[in-house]
């Protein structure tokens, strides 16, 4: 699973800096984080919706737009899916409620 996403986070770091007519991803990066922000927005609530119509289907593709959009916009922060996992990795053995509070501390 995570070799597709690896290969899609390298794909992202070679279009970057095409010519925005020719690259989906660089067309985003021209527009600006903002605009890179925006879409992650739009998809995080197509997926909502997907989610709350139980519509399976359509979840699935919310959720591969999600993920696209998500690994853009780390891209364009100098982040990448390393720094997440490394984040989930720390996190991991606390529970949910734990985690939180701990971040509600610093």
């Amino acid at each position: 699973m995570t070799d597709i996403l690896k290969s899609l986070e390298q794909t992202i770091l070679q279009r970057r800096d095409a010519e925005p007519d020719q690259s989906y991803v660089a067309n985003l990066r021209a527009k600006g984080r903002a605009k890179m922000a925006e879409k992650l927005g739009e998809e995080a609530v197509e997926s909502v919706i997907a989610a709350v119509q139980d519509d399976k289907t359509a979840m699935i593709g919310e959720a591969a737009d999600l993920l696209f959009h998500l690994m853009v916009l780390l891209a364009d922060m100098g982040l990448s899916l390393d720094d997440v996992t490394a984040e989930l990795a720390r996190r991991e053995g606390l529970s949910g409620l734990e985690e939180k509070a701990a971040r509600g501390a610093s």
